[in-house]
């Protein structure tokens, strides 16, 4: 395939998708960690933040609302950083008030998200994370037919530790499968609470629900992110959690994840 066929992914090496079986589990913020963490290990990351009914990542890493403008090579990315080293392209950037709710029928929606995947100008990236909406739905499968012109790589699918949510995730796993989508592992987020006075992680949900999910359908295990206060504080200042944090759990965490990842990409 020559790179004109391949359009605006032609200089991305990687396409991860983060997939959720429904919403609430925390997709957009390990979206978020994980490119935070990308850029820290010296890669070049993009975030296409393709969830309409939640656009977060803007807030998340703290970008606002900018202009965004459009170049022959078409629309150009809003930086969330002076290096230039994490490019953002989010549906949060083209409403005309961030708190509307997306009312739209599938088509409108389908056509955007084609727009989306092959108008944005990446340039040169290490990898392209894809912020799913919740759920198997259209906008699923228009985000894959429109990559697959270049090519998937794999996704990264978030749980929680409950059974409902592992269920969920049975049918992400499903919908890989029937797309071929290579399943890259599971993370299980919200993993207990870190108490912020004493750093003890006590389970106030489940344990486990996401490791005996990757058991018993054959999938990489990534590893549990847990609820960290200091986290959630850091997201909505739209601050880096990576940078302030090193020494923290989930910092460990999210960084053997990415590894992870890496090294599976790489593979």
């Amino acid at each position: 395939m020559d790179s004109s066929e391949k359009g605006s992914l032609a200089q991305v090496k990687h396409v991860v998708l983060v997939l959720s079986g429904k919403g609430g589990v925390g997709k957009s913020t390990i979206t978020t960690e994980l490119a935070l963490a990308l850029v820290h290990a010296g890669k070049k990351v993009g975030i296409l933040d393709v969830d309409l009914c939640g656009p977060s990542i803007p807030r998340m890493l703290s970008v606002g609302k900018p202009e965004v403008h459009q170049c022959d090579a078409g629309w150009v990315p809003v930086y969330a950083d002076p290096q230039q080293k994490l490019a953002i392209m989010s549906i949060g950037f083209l409403l005309e008030d961030s708190d509307e709710a997306v009312i739209w029928r599938g088509p409108k929606k389908t056509a955007l998200i084609g727009q989306f995947v092959s108008d944005v100008a990446w340039g040169e990236l290490d990898i392209l994370l894809v912020d799913t909406p919740p759920g198997t739905s259209d906008e699923h499968l228009a985000v894959l037919e429109n990559l697959r012109k270049h090519r998937v790589d794999g996704a990264v699918l978030v749980t929680t530790p409950q059974a409902v949510s592992t269920g969920d995730v049975r049918r992400e796993i499903t919908f890989c499968k029937k797309t071929a989508v290579k399943i890259l592992g599971i993370v299980e987020n919200m993993s207990g609470f870190v108490c912020p006075h004493c750093s003890e992680c006590s389970n106030v949900f489940s344990k486990g629900g996401g490791e005996e999910l990757a058991k018993l359908t054959g999938s990489v295990f990534l590893g549990s992110v847990p609820l960290d206060p200091l986290l959630t504080a850091t997201l909505e200042e739209g601050r880096d959690f990576l940078q302030a944090f090193p020494e923290s759990s989930t910092y460990t965490a999210i960084s053997q994840i990415v590894n992870t990842v890496l090294s599976s990409l790489d593979a």
